[in-house]
């Protein structure tokens, strides 16, 4: 059955369905990026909250943007079932089905950028959420500043007033509500950054002061950047789901998603325009992130990083394939708990021990089946943010760094293109051309990929870790990954 408005009540009834008016939301958050993550995480709260009786939760609905032209698939799935689709949660003691409701309108940008430009001017949206990836802030990942030769931003500040990426839009709707005397609307990351909101605000007045030095004075000081902590493994969508989703539920879903029974937000507390109760549906509310954060970035973002590059070489194809390797698994495990977890804080409410255990138990969910190929995306920012941090503190502390240098050194071997036998090594990197030419360039050594200071920073001069690295490298190549992999954990 096609999955739309008017074909609820006619689902299957072991799928659970929105039981509110989705007609009375209003849709007050604007979130850019919806993609399969944001689908099966912030919308799927506030989908838990909107069912809750109480009629004051109606004011919040999401209205979603697309900026990309490959968003075009989304829009075409999301208007033609009226903003629903299924959320699939996969586990040992097998599926479950329910439909999320809390998207009430998709803008596809490139077709209608003034349209875009009034939803986050409107004076309803009080809102704006972002899952616009890791390198969707414009960071210069050796020097923490703001990367203003970005092609995208060279774009921007030559086009004001015709926006393209994320920056651009919101910078041009804030202007328009500066004009009209609007407060500026809260914007919360909810990506895989350390101090998300922080780095947000950083980099956005950057580029706003670039482009108008009265703006930034006034989103400096009346703007709202709250940080979270955002987790729940959430693979990409693939035909296989969508045949899941038809032959086990009986719905025709064009985009589905799946994802684990696992999720955990935490979020500060600064929202001067309002926002949904979330902490009545498992969200945690707090004034200070940043122990949580780092947690969660240094042993789960991390980790990822650890075993999706050697699981690749190996031949795997999914995470549960890589963690059934004992070889990886070692990997993991003493990576988070020798070189990572002595450099982490006391968390409270966490039992960092049963925390390692939970990681290590949803890595190697087989329902979930996560494509190492997606953990592997963007490693020129996820690599300086998740393993990076750990290897800094280590040295200054005098720590272990050689499975956090193994894992860089595995990312530098995946950047070649093919394992052992030959087989591609998807690169989906958005300095993907110049990562592989610097690989293919070095081969065994790594002096030119650590040569790229926007990366490493200071680490490029740091003989300690450049050593660790070279001689991973020149082991995975020379011996083989499998024979360095057990090296590295014997």
């Amino acid at each position: 059955m096609a999955l739309n408005q008017a074909n609820l009540a006619r689902l299957p009834a072991n799928v659970a369905v929105p039981a509110y008016a989705r007609g009375a939301l209003v849709a007050s958050i604007v979130h850019i990026g919806v993609g399969g993550f944001f689908r099966a995480h912030q919308a799927v709260y506030l989908d838990d909250l909107l069912a809750l009786s109480g009629h004051e939760h109606a004011q919040w609905g999401y209205c979603g943007v697309g900026l990309l032209a490959h968003d075009a698939a989304m829009r075409d799935a999301m208007q033609a079932q009226d903003g629903l689709y299924t959320v699939v949660e996969r586990s040992a003691a097998g599926d479950s089905a329910r439909i999320i409701g809390s998207i009430g309108e998709y803008l596809y940008a490139p077709d209608e950028p003034q349209a875009v430009l009034e939803k986050l001017a409107d004076p309803g949206t009080r809102i704006v959420a972002l899952t616009i990836t890791e390198g969707g802030y414009y960071v210069n990942q050796g020097t923490g500043e703001f990367d203003a030769g970005h092609a995208d931003i060279v774009y921007e500040l030559a086009h004001p007033e015709a926006p393209r990426c994320s920056f651009g839009y919101l910078a041009a709707a804030l202007a328009l509500r500066h004009q009209r005397g609007l407060a500026p609307f809260t914007i919360m990351s909810c990506d895989n950054l350390q101090n998300n909101g922080d780095v947000t605000r950083k980099m956005l007045l950057a580029f706003v002061a670039l482009r108008d030095g009265e703006l930034a004075r006034w989103l400096a000081m009346h703007g709202s950047f709250p940080n979270s902590m955002v987790d729940r493994i959430t693979p990409a969508t693939t035909d296989e789901h969508r045949a899941l989703v038809r032959e086990r539920f009986g719905i025709v879903d064009a985009w589905p998603v799946v994802c684990e029974p696992f999720r955990q937000w935490v979020i500060e507390d600064e929202f001067p325009q309002g926002r949904p109760a979330w902490e009545k549906v498992g969200a945690q509310m707090t004034h200070d992130v940043l122990p949580y954060e780092k947690m969660k970035l240094r042993l789960l973002n991390a980790s990822h990083q650890a075993l999706c590059y050697i699981g690749m070489q190996l031949g795997y194809t999914f995470a549960h394939e890589a963690m059934g390797d004992p070889g990886i698994r070692r990997l993991v495990r003493r990576m988070m708990d020798d070189e990572v977890t002595p450099l982490l804080d006391t968390v409270e409410g966490i039992d960092l021990a049963q925390y390692k255990d939970t990681l290590i138990e949803r890595f190697s969910n087989p329902a979930v089946r996560d494509q190492l190929a997606r953990i592997g995306t963007e490693g020129s920012a996820r690599i300086p943010k998740f393993v990076l941090p750990s290897v800094r503190e280590a040295l200054a502390q005098g720590g272990a760094i050689k499975l956090l240098a193994f894992t860089v050194a595995c990312w530098f071997r995946y950047l070649e293109g093919h394992d052992e036998q030959g087989r591609e090594m998807p690169l989906n990197d958005p300095y993907a051309a110049r990562l592989r030419a610097l690989a293919l360039q070095g081969g065994a050594d790594a002096a030119a990929l650590l040569s790229l200071r926007e990366l490493f920073g200071d680490l490029s001069d740091t003989p300690v870790f450049t050593q660790a690295v070279g001689e991973a490298l020149a082991s995975l190549y020379g011996l083989g990954a499998r024979a360095a992999l057990e090296q590295r954990v014997a």
